[in-house]
């Protein structure tokens, strides 16, 4: 029981960043890897801020 109440506070978690515009690290990570294994990883304070700066700023914030 207490797992399942983990695994939704997690969705919810994710729900609600994904709400306002902040997407997943996680997913940030797997794709620099994947796409971009050349180039440095931001850490998730860089990744916050680059996030928060390319919605509030008007840039455009994908890479690809």
């Amino acid at each position: 029981m207490l797992d399942e109440l983990a695994k939704a506070g997690r969705y919810l978690g994710q729900t609600m960043r994904l709400m306002v515009g902040i997407p997943e690290y996680s997913t940030y990570v797997a794709h620099m890897e994947k796409m971009h294994p050349d180039k440095p990883v931001m850490t998730y304070e860089e990744f916050f801020r680059e996030r928060q700066e390319a919605r509030y700023a008007g840039g455009v914030g994908k890479c690809c």
